[in-house]
């Protein structure tokens, strides 16, 4: 039996994954359990656990309860070893947190951003926010960091590439700044991508194992679980919906320019951005009194003020709302149909903002889908608001350091911190 070259025999590396895994999940607690529930032979289960005691993952603790002999002693995973740095960036702003290597979150800071401001700006103020936070605390290492970002993301490179509302961005090494900053392993993914994690993992898509997370924002994305797994495809564009083009089946449509340099897409008709825009002309025009009195205030309207302004009947803004909720559920009805999800949630500023947009895309899906894909789908409302973005971030982190791979590259060291060449060999296509 040979070791490899990380340190790990390959037939002990399975075996140390599915211990971990075991007592992580809380699927056995005590070493008689886990040596029920993996199968696996006491011997091999006290060498596994050896490795893991020395990296500091696990602890025994009080005594369980006695089946009969000596009680044994409870297993515990030690969430508390290291600490991951955790952001999701949108396009006006972003959100930021220290999570546990459980995945909880146990501090979070939010934070008004232009995104357009550019890379080193704000990878800048996101540090700044991190070492704020990290300075609150008496922190153990860093093991590692999450960030989304709201545009197209190669996962294996970690480089946003060609993002449509992120200008300066495009190749822009994101992972390896971060990994230098803080000496530990750095991941980055679609923004959408890690609501959509964090919905599943912890939030109101726990037991969904097919589900779609769609954000409504100043754009409009998707986010994919399939099979309890992320799906990213080939490249890492999966979910991209708001570039679905509608022209031929929306009146104007052809007339409307996209920031990604197309015609008619799904964003620029009815995404916050766009809503803004045509509340805008519209109180310009007169029409709409909250609308017009909103823009007499503040010299601006933002898609929260048309949520509201819809809530005090305002006829414009309860018609802009109606649209998008239209051709939003028109849009999903697509993917329900092609991907037969369980649920559907809704999430942005723009989808959370109320019960008229949820109305309005619930009755375009159910009237446009097939009858069996709607029989049992839910279509509701995230139920972790800012902190779905930070919350995935974190269990993207923690699905690549305890997966087989990355595990065996750093368990050797004691922790992945100071090792910020970690990262899988090749992109995650599911």
């Amino acid at each position: 039996m040979g070791l490899s070259v990380q340190g790990v025999a390959p037939d002990q590396l399975d075996t140390l994954v599915t211990v971990l895994d075991l007592v992580r999940s809380g699927g056995a607690r005590t070493r008689p359990e886990l040596a029920r529930r993996s199968g696996l032979g006491r011997t091999v289960v006290s060498q596994r656990l050896g490795q893991l005691e020395a990296a500091g993952l696990v602890t025994e603790g009080d005594l369980g309860v006695s089946t009969g002999g000596r009680a044994p002693r409870e297993l515990r995973f030690q969430a508390d070893a290291g600490v991951l740095l955790v952001a999701s960036l949108g396009a006006t702003g972003f959100d930021a947190g220290v999570s546990d290597l459980s995945g909880r979150q146990i501090a979070h800071r939010s934070c008004t951003w232009d995104i357009a401001t550019g890379p080193e700006a704000s990878l800048s103020r996101v540090e700044e926010l991190f070492d704020e936070l990290l300075a609150e605390r008496d922190a153990p290492a860093v093991w590692g960091v999450g960030l989304g970002v709201p545009g197209p993301v190669e996962f294996a490179s970690g480089r946003p590439v060609a993002p449509p509302i992120m200008p300066g961005w495009d190749g822009y090494p994101v992972r390896d700044r971060l990994a230098a900053r803080y000496d530990a392993p750095t991941f980055v993914d679609n923004e959408v991508n890690v609501m959509a994690l964090g919905e599943y993992r912890a939030g109101r898509g726990a037991g969904a194992p097919d589900l779609v997370l769609v954000k409504i924002g100043t754009g409009i994305g998707a986010g994919l679980v399939s099979g309890g797994r992320l799906h990213r495809g080939a490249q890492g564009s999966a979910g991209d919906i708001g570039h679905i083009g509608l022209t031929g089946s929306v009146p104007g449509a052809e007339q409307v320019v996209c920031r990604c340099g197309n015609v008619g897409c799904l964003e620029a008709l009815v995404g916050g951005a766009a809503l803004a825009r045509d509340a805008t002309t519209a109180a310009r025009e007169g029409r709409g009194e909250h609308l017009v009195a909103r823009l007499a205030h503040a010299g601006e309207i933002a898609p929260d003020d048309i949520a509201r302004a819809a809530e005090l009947g305002d006829p414009v803004a309860v018609e802009l709302l109606s649209r998008a909720g239209r051709l939003v559920g028109d849009t999903v009805a697509a993917v329900v149909n092609f991907f037969n999800p369980s649920m559907i949630l809704l999430g942005g500023r723009v989808g959370a903002s109320g019960d008229l947009l949820l109305a309005s895309v619930r009755q375009q899906v159910y009237r446009r889908s097939l009858p069996l894909a709607t029989r049992d789908l839910e279509i509701v409302r995230t139920s972790l608001g800012e902190r779905s973005g930070p919350t995935g971030a974190g269990f993207m982190v923690i699905d690549e350091l305890f997966g087989r791979d990355l595990l065996a590259r750093w368990i050797p060291h004691g922790s992945p911190a100071g090792m910020p060449g970690l990262r899988p060999h090749a992109a995650a296509g599911a």
